[in-house]
């Protein structure tokens, strides 16, 4: 305990100078059995499941920058299951299980925070469709609830039901077991534990194209030198069709920036996740965390767009009048790839050897430990996990879509479904 003490006050005054690293930042090696590319959630969970689950042990993760530096640190970082299709109940509530004992699993702190989240309804549609929603997770075996104005008004105090532009609160619903991740935390004791299993994380190592030989793949070139590997998964979200081309594939993905943005930090006033007009919760340090839809036009820059700040700061006022006396602190954009019935890609692609971990569009980080198993089962046995089976590279020809465009409190569709 004496030793633990000391060590911890010298960590503490030593400027981050004797703090030891959290993996190895490893140098290529000539060949892997395993070549994951992406080094966010979803490229590291897919390292450490390869291994953990499946016993391969020449894996490597190479990473274009750094690590968690893409959408993995550029989201809201919520999690739920809430969703209406089948498939998708059932995938999305695997995840969130695994992300109820990750930080046992990993032994790192992910600071999972399940305060609960509330999908509000602002006509008597709506409604009806959140109650279609509640019936069909309560099928499926997840608890979730209707919520009257009375009760969105015990959890949500500072709500302001009508407002003068016309908006009107009907009612809403709740899943509790939703709830917010540390995010940095996710990418960290994932990496942290792929590499003690004897992962090489590699950063600063970008991919400059394939060799191929009779439609197999051969290796990856990188600016570090190509790397020989016969098996090789693509987990780079919204640059996925950019490295697709590289191999001549064409995927069903549109890559758009969702943006963010947080507050200066007050003192409490936000005890449960909203996702309504706009999507906020507040951090442990107090910072209103703020989200909206995608911006308006296809873009590969991870940059906010006026438009959507605009949108969602008038969304939050109209909803909360009192945050218009916040100061807000700085905005970031991720890049998602969305597909056309906003469900994921994890399927073999018709390049043998490569397989897709895609199309999770706005709903990635909440699926990165279910992506990780399903990938990593893929990658190392050819078949789809029973669990991701539906997310087939093949639905898009054969017309068998999951639509989950209306799962999102910030798509207009829901309200045409």
């Amino acid at each position: 305990m004496a030793h633990s003490i000391l060590q911890l006050a010298r960590h503490a005054l030593s400027g981050h100078r004797h703090w030891p690293a959290f993996w190895q930042n490893a140098q290529p090696r000539e060949r892997y059995d395993v070549v994951i590319i992406g080094g966010g959630g979803h490229g590291l969970a897919t390292a450490y499941y390869l291994m953990r689950n499946h016993g391969i042990r020449r894996v490597a993760v190479i990473e274009r920058g750094w690590i968690g530096g893409g959408n993995t640190g550029r989201n809201t970082a919520i999690v739920r299951s809430n969703y209406l299709a089948a498939p998708s109940i059932r995938f999305y509530d695997f995840s969130l299980r695994l992300y109820e004992g990750l930080s046992r699993e990993l032994d790192y702190n992910i600071m999972l925070s399940q305060r609960g989240v509330v999908n509000l309804a602002f006509s008597r549609h709506q409604l009806r469709l959140m109650n279609r929603r509640v019936n069909a997770l309560r099928h499926a075996g997840v608890a979730s609830e209707l919520l009257t104005t009375a009760h969105i008004r015990r959890l949500l105090p500072m709500l302001r039901e009508q407002s003068a532009a016309g908006r009107r609160l009907f009612g809403g619903f709740i899943q509790r077991r939703g709830g917010v991740v540390r995010h940095d935390a996710v990418a960290w004791g994932y990496a942290r534990a792929a590499n003690a299993l004897g992962v090489d994380i590699i950063q600063d190592c970008e991919v400059t194209g394939f060799q191929t030989s009779h439609g197999a793949v051969t290796g990856v070139e990188t600016r570090r030198g190509f790397i020989a590997t016969r098996r090789v998964g693509l987990a780079v979200a919204g640059s996925s069709s950019v490295l697709a081309a590289k191999l001549g594939l064409a995927l069903p993905i549109t890559t758009m920036a969702l943006q963010a943005m947080v507050s200066e930090p007050v003192k409490p006033v936000l005890d449960v996740v909203l996702d309504g007009a706009v999507y906020v919760s507040q951090s442990d340090r107090g910072e209103l965390v703020i989200g909206g839809g995608t911006d308006v036009h296809t873009s590969y820059a991870q940059r906010s767009g006026i438009q959507r700040l605009e949108d969602n700061m008038a969304a939050l006022i109209d909803l909360f009048p009192a945050f218009g006396r916040l100061r807000f602190m700085r905005q970031w954009a991720g890049l998602v790839d969305l597909t056309p019935d906003a469900s994921p890609i994890l399927d073999s692609s018709p390049v043998n050897g490569v397989c897709l971990s895609c199309g999770w569009g706005t709903y990635g980080f909440k699926a990165i430990p279910a992506g990780g198993v399903a990938f990593a089962h893929l990658l190392a046995t050819g078949t789809r996990h029973a669990m991701a089976h539906a997310f087939s590279l093949d639905r898009f020809r054969s017309g068998a879509l999951i639509d989950e465009g209306g799962s999102s409190g910030m798509d207009d569709r829901e309200a045409l479904l």
